[in-house]
């Protein structure tokens, strides 16, 4: 059954249908009638590397034999202020890290030692998304800036998977293919198609003007609240639908091969066409208990052939200027091998952030030889080993609100990190102090 006729059943019935939309968007007196909502950026991108990736192999090398086999301490590799494995005769496809950060380096935010207290999977995810280890209540940032800029937009929290818990602030989307965005964008084509639509333009406009009408004529009555509720759901999901039909001239013909590639297409057609805030974007098997080399040499390489994608074709589409991307993992692997040549669960890893805001060429945070944390100093970012503090995922989260311009939101204080003043990071985006 086509969507419209949900609706159409839906509003016969005089029932509401829940769509993704937003709390602002319901009995929003200042939202013009049939105006369709927009939001223009910025958009928010989190690429997660499920499992556990090896941050050895990546942006805080270790050229010791009890760390990896593929180099030596002579070998590692610095582009900027960035140290870096080499792995480019490690890898049979994707991106290398030499070309990775020739290419972004000076764009680049590495953030190392980040410490999750914990190393299991579950706990790990949770805290790396949200901020908060000792709740299941807390919504991940890309849900919460979701529901802060731009909640009533569509398909404002896209997520292709990983922990997407929304505190119930905004709704999940999940679009897994080209062809379910299309079908979504133009509900009212046979098999999603533009080009087939089942009513002639003009009837579509009276439909619309039909609807229009009918919201105008219960502005002007006083009903129950549950009824005017349900009304307003509606005609939201009536507007929702015509928004989604602006993203059909992004949507690629073809879709990539590469499973990061499918969902960067999808998320950068939904930000441009203006009905996205936030995606939620992953790939899994980075937890290579077994084999970590071969494994972390197929994985490292993909995504950051992922992160290339999504910004190239950012540039394409002329948004580049408006995205932050966030690329993250919910733990790292330890710093010796066991006995299947695999590394086991390490409660310390990194993270990187590339985007518009965001000044690159910097490293913040540190691991010693051994691979454990390095304090440092929150006002200054410089370490501090005897009295600085061990990065936690709620300082990165604190800092991720402020930088978005959503701490004070009421959606925020709802969900406290509750991080003393003392230990907030000052500057970590912008470096300014």
């Amino acid at each position: 059954m086509q969507r419209r006729d949900i609706l159409k059943l839906c509003g016969a019935a005089g029932l509401s249908l829940s769509t993704p939309i937003g709390r602002s968007l319901l009995g929003n007196d200042d939202l013009p009638q049939g105006e369709l909502p927009f939001y223009g950026g910025p958009y928010y991108v989190v690429f997660n590397a499920s499992g556990g990736w090896d941050t050895t192999y990546l942006m805080d090398p270790k050229g010791t034999t009890e760390s990896n086999r593929l180099y030596e301490q002579g070998e590692i590799l610095s582009e900027g202020n960035h140290r870096l494995a080499p792995n480019a005769s490690h890898i049979d496809s994707g991106m290398s890290n030499e070309d990775f950060f020739k290419n972004y380096g000076d764009s680049l935010l590495v953030l190392n030692g980040l410490d999750y207290s914990v190393n299991n999977h579950s706990p790990c995810s949770r805290y790396m998304a949200t901020g908060k280890l000792d709740s299941l209540s807390y919504p991940t940032f890309a849900a919460l800036v979701a529901a802060c800029n731009g909640g009533e937009v569509p398909l404002a929290f896209l997520t292709f998977g990983n922990y997407s818990s929304t505190g119930n602030l905004v709704a999940l989307a999940r679009v897994p293919y080209l062809n379910s965005l299309n079908r979504l964008a133009n509900a009212d084509g046979v098999q999603g198609s533009a080009r087939n639509p089942y009513h002639d333009d003009f009837v579509s406009e009276r439909i619309e003007r039909a609807l229009q009408s009918q919201m105008q004529s219960r502005l002007l009555k006083r009903r129950l609240p549950r009824v005017e509720r349900s009304q307003n759901m509606l005609y939201a999901a009536q507007l929702n639908s015509k928004a989604l039909q602006r993203v059909t001239p992004f949507v690629p013909k073809s879709s990539p091969k590469e499973r990061l590639s499918r969902q960067a297409d999808i998320a950068l057609a939904s930000f441009k066409a203006g009905v996205c805030v936030s995606a939620n974007l992953t790939i899994g098997q980075f937890d290579s208990h077994s084999n970590n080399d071969r494994d972390q040499m197929k994985l490292i390489p993909e995504l950051l052939a992922g992160v290339d994608y999504l910004l190239k074709k950012s540039e394409e589409l002329q948004i580049r200027d408006k995205l932050v991307v966030i690329i993250q993992s919910e733990m790292g692997r330890t710093p010796t091998y066991n006995d299947n040549q695999g590394k086991d669960h390490w409660s310390i890893g990194s993270a990187m952030f590339i985007g518009a805001g965001i000044k690159g060429n910097r490293v913040v945070g540190a691991t010693d030889e051994k691979q454990f944390v390095v304090a440092v100093d929150p006002q200054t970012l410089s370490i501090d080993e005897h009295n600085g503090t061990q990065i936690r995922p709620e300082h990165v989260h604190e800092s991720l609100r402020e930088f978005a311009g959503i701490s004070q939101h009421a959606y925020s204080k709802s969900f406290p990190l509750k991080v003393p003043t003392e230990q907030k990071l000052q500057g970590l985006f912008s470096n300014d102090r």
